[in-house]
């Protein structure tokens, strides 16, 4: 009982929330860049939150059922096709053995979530099925799927067809303010540097990836010394010497030498996650409570949004 990949998209990974406890041996998270979609597409499913999707970058998937079970999709908005009928997002499908089931490519956005009832089963690794591809762990072999690649996943013969109300679905943008706690590197930065990356804009590169997102604009300059690698955290903004600053996110290196001015707020992280090269940041800074504030709503409110049989 399976699904089988017949194109894998230009980026297709196993995804569940993450490998957390690692990072003393050297390993990342991992896990989804929007927790926000992939959150929802397990709740509409009525599945475990650490449920295993699969996270499709800019689209092209196509997959085979061997099996009658339901399906959800989430995230950027992606013509849904299953035997080339269109389905909407953001709810529950049913679909049977035989069916085809093709993910096309996003009109705004970057990334969405597939999953299935039950989840896909995936072995873990270090206690998660979360691919990391630079280290070579998590899903069926370390690195995306490929074409021909069977998913486990169980026969489900009910589930209620859940849909989240259009009013609540995230509106994915072509511009992001990101906020900035700032760091206690913070006095590296004269206030003329300081101005000038909270004054922006930045654009994307294309050279943004899961680990970091690479920005371009207006070079940032410290005066840093020598500095000892330390852990980094998830949205710790880099300034290397080229004074361009890199927001790292969940395959991000474990440590970390280059000075940072600050760490960008979670939630933040998610909508920059769906950005694509030419789009544009713009940062401002907010105080710790004010984190915490926002992350606690976030929790109550956003990630709770009511769901309703469609």
């Amino acid at each position: 009982m399976s699904m089988t990949v017949i194109r894998p998209g230009v980026l297709s990974l196993i995804q569940d929330r993450g490998r957390f406890g690692h990072h003393r041996i050297g390993l990342t998270n991992g896990g989804p860049l929007d927790y926000e979609a992939y959150s929802y597409c397990n709740r509409l499913l009525e599945n475990a939150l650490d449920a295993a999707v699969i996270e499709i970058s800019v689209g092209g998937l196509e997959l085979r059922a061997e099996v009658d079970t339901f399906v959800c999709l989430t995230g950027a908005p992606t013509p849904f096709l299953v035997n080339g009928e269109e389905h909407p997002q953001w709810q529950v499908v049913p679909v049977k053995a035989g069916d085809t089931l093709s993910v096309q490519f996003t009109a705004r956005g970057c990334r969405c979530y597939l999953g299935v009832a039950d989840g896909f089963a995936i072995p873990p690794s270090f206690g998660s099925a979360a691919t990391v591809v630079r280290e070579g762990i998590g899903g069926l072999h370390g690195g995306k799927l490929r074409a021909g690649d069977t998913l486990s996943c169980t026969a489900v013969d009910r589930r209620r067809s859940l849909c989240l109300e259009p009013q609540y679905q995230p509106r994915y943008q072509d511009m992001l303010t990101v906020r900035v706690v700032p760091g206690y590197q913070q006095h590296l930065f004269s206030r003329e540097q300081q101005r000038r990356f909270f004054g922006g804009p930045y654009r994307v590169s294309e050279r943004c990836d899961r680990m970091g997102y690479r920005l371009e604009g207006q070079p940032i300059s410290c005066d840093s010394g020598q500095l000892l690698s330390e852990g980094i955290c998830h949205g710790a903004i880099q300034l290397p010497p080229d004074g361009q600053p890199i927001v790292l996110l969940n395959d991000r290196q474990t440590i970390g030498g280059y000075p940072k001015i600050g760490s960008a707020l979670l939630l933040d992280t998610w909508r920059l996650g769906q950005l694509v090269p030419g789009n544009t940041v713009h940062f401002t800074p907010i105080s710790l409570h004010t984190a915490r504030k926002a992350l606690e709503l976030a929790r109550r409110f956003t990630l709770a949004r009511p769901l309703r049989e469609c």
